[in-house]
């Protein structure tokens, strides 16, 4: 049987903060997203429709996917996105099972109030979680690293 590599206090310690700061941060989203209305999951499927390429649409099965859920709980969710006026839903020619969504001029709004709100605090947190993968990602112990430039940073944050 193989021998697991020791892990230090430090490196527990370092990904506890780690799982905090991301857990703080879909606290924020949760927040956000139901400052505008919607539920955390309406959330990130428009965030999914709006990151496919354009010259790719999203389907729902490829929605499905990349919120890592049944195909027929896509199909109930891009429904209720219909329903709130967020997207509308193509038949694809000439295979009319293929079924495109896209986002509307209002879920394109929604959508921009959003991402501004979470790049803002993405910036904020951005020094905090970059000297922790700094941390977790360097197998030197804690007193042999170099110090990161993010770690070295003092004061607020860049914008």
């Amino acid at each position: 049987m193989a021998r697991l590599p020791r892990i230090g206090q430090a490196e527990y310690e370092a990904l506890a903060e780690f799982r905090y700061a991301l857990r703080r941060f879909l606290r924020f989203s949760e927040t956000a997203a139901a400052g505008v209305g919607l539920t955390p999951r309406q959330h990130q499927a428009l965030l999914a429709i709006r990151g496919a390429p354009p010259r790719d649409p999203l389907r729902v099965g490829d929605l499905a996917q990349r919120l890592q859920v049944r195909h027929h709980s896509a199909v109930g969710l891009v429904d209720r996105l219909v329903a709130l006026g967020l997207v509308t839903r193509r038949v694809g020619p000439p295979d009319r099972r293929r079924v495109f969504v896209t986002l509307s001029a209002r879920g394109r709004r929604v959508l921009d109030r959003l991402t501004a709100a979470h790049r803002a605090e993405l910036r904020q947190l951005r020094p905090r979680i970059g000297a922790l993968l700094d941390r977790l990602s360097d197998p030197r112990p804690a007193g042999r690293r170099p110090v990161s430039a993010t770690a070295r940073r003092s004061g607020p944050p860049r914008r």
